[in-house]
């Protein structure tokens, strides 16, 4: 393929890599008071690139012709729908920060270039046809996540979870390169459709191991269970726009670059993969539940959801089917929506000061105090526990559906009882805030940027998110077959 042909198939991850280096400059240039103006410029930058990727999802491209690099990088609809869900969340986190880190005088320019490096990064997990490509987005997105979780350098937490983070994502980049050096050896090759046709037939020992620990390298970027040890404490010690960053855009780029990797570089073996990825969604469905119950703070609560969550769309990579991978698509969809809006409420809870409220104990009473704030994380907690009429109710149910279909009914009737164990602490907030007396610790005013991100999280996830199923489903299913086209 020709370099001019490459280079328009690219062209977001350009955009992207120009418009980060400039604002780097600029930031570099003019300081502290150009942090705002950055952070819309970031944003536009990440709306034009949606527009630019958003056709080749409507329009379900796949084949060789959306190539580039000599098979490093795919531009197919697939690769399509996870960047445009990508693009959204960390425009949501742009959002979310500027208020936030203006409270203590820590909003820097850098925070928006980190952002943009992040989902450059995340574009290329997620278009990786190569083990090499795979690694380079993966670790140019975990460079910058790391400094997020530290970027309030006078806070004690975030210095922790910056360290915690770095040095437990080493080890998984570790595991993570070994399984590749493994796959390399036992291949010959770290081209996925050369991969993929050298592990036909038997498997031997060496390139299981070299399957197993790449995909243990993954579930760490994924937070999935037995690698999620990091995730309540990096949640919680992050800024709260950067933890709202963190279990959204950076989870769709792992999942989609797990489902990638799964289906098409290993999708020749998918019994072999299975049955660790079968034990992995179970664990992170029941730890998540259970770990949740006891927590006294909201965002070590998320944490446990996410990883709860990432259990159920997992349940979607074991059927190893179009429609389980469609459904884990659409799961992502409304995860996004529904986490994005949780954390805008809990960074909308402030007290008088204007400081962070996140104990649970502290919210008791809010719907009388903030009626309309408590309406809307209420609204959040129903749906993430998937209680129907709310639009979270879906994601679970085509999920359960695709399980249901593959004959795995057992495991979607596991996955349904232990939805409703999760359905517990998700009530828990709920009853604090409308049965408990008033607490009256949230007092604090919030902008009209977060109201109006709140509004739009609200509304998508409420019974009129049902309205978009025929639509949301239908790219989903073409984003999902392109997938498999490719592994074919």
């Amino acid at each position: 393929m020709e370099l001019k042909q490459s280079l328009g198939l690219i062209a977001p991850e350009i955009l992207l890599s120009i418009a980060s280096l400039v604002l780097l400059l600029v930031s570099a240039w003019a300081g502290d008071k150009a942090s705002r103006a950055i952070s819309v410029v970031a944003c536009f930058v990440l709306g034009a690139c949606f527009f630019i990727v958003a056709p080749t999802v409507c329009a379900g491209v796949a084949g060789p012709d959306v190539v580039a690099f000599n098979g490093l990088f795919t531009a197919d609809a697939f690769s399509g729908f996870a960047k445009l869900l990508i693009f959204a969340a960390t425009g949501a986190a742009l959002v979310m920060a500027p208020k936030f880190f203006e409270r203590t005088n820590s909003m820097m320019p850098e925070f928006p270039v980190l952002i943009l490096l992040a989902a450059l990064g995340m574009c290329l997990m997620v278009s990786a046809t190569d083990l090499m490509t795979l690694y380079i987005g993966l670790e140019l997105n975990s460079l910058a996540s790391y400094v997020l979780a530290a970027f309030l350098r006078n806070d004690e937490r975030s210095a922790e979870a910056g360290i915690k983070y770095f040095v437990l994502g080493a080890l998984a980049s570790g595991i993570l390169l070994f399984g590749m050096s493994l796959t390399y050896g036992f291949t010959g090759s770290t081209d996925f459709g050369t991969v993929r046709a050298a592990l036909t037939g038997d498997m031997s020992t060496g390139a299981m191991f070299a399957v197993v620990f790449v995909l243990a390298g993954l579930a760490f970027k994924i937070s999935a269970v037995p690698f999620h040890m990091w995730t309540p404490d990096v949640y919680e010690g992050s800024p709260t726009p950067v933890t709202a960053f963190f279990a959204t855009a950076p989870k769709v780029a792992a999942v989609s670059l797990l489902m990638r990797v799964s289906l098409d570089a290993f999708g020749m073996q998918a019994d072999a993969w299975r049955q660790i990825v079968l034990f992995v969604a179970l664990a992170s469905i029941v730890v998540g539940a259970l770990g949740a119950i006891g927590q006294s703070n909201i965002k070590r609560l998320m944490a446990f959801s996410s990883i709860n969550n990432v259990g159920f769309i997992l349940i979607g990579l074991v059927t190893g089917t179009v429609q389980g991978a469609s459904a884990m698509l659409v799961y992502l969809a409304i995860y996004i929506a529904m986490t994005a809006g949780s954390f805008l409420a809990i960074i909308m809870m402030k007290d008088e000061a204007g400081a962070p409220v996140e104990k649970i104990s502290d919210i008791a009473g809010l719907s009388r105090t903030k009626p309309a704030l408590a309406l809307c994380l209420a609204m959040m907690m129903f749906s993430l526990a998937g209680i129907p009429p709310l639009f979270g109710f879906w994601g679970k149910f085509v999920v359960f559906q695709a399980a249901v279909e593959a004959n795995l009914v057992a495991l979607a009737a596991i996955g349904i009882a232990a939805s409703v164990i999760g359905a517990f602490y998700y009530l828990k907030i709920v009853k604090v805030m409308y049965f408990d007396e008033p607490a009256d610790v949230v007092k604090g005013q919030s902008d009209w940027a977060h109201w109006a991100l709140l509004i739009i999280s609200t509304a998508f996830i409420s019974p009129l998110g049902y309205l978009l199923t025929t639509w949301l489903g239908g790219i989903a299913d073409k984003a999902a077959a392109t997938l498999f086209l490719v592994a074919a």
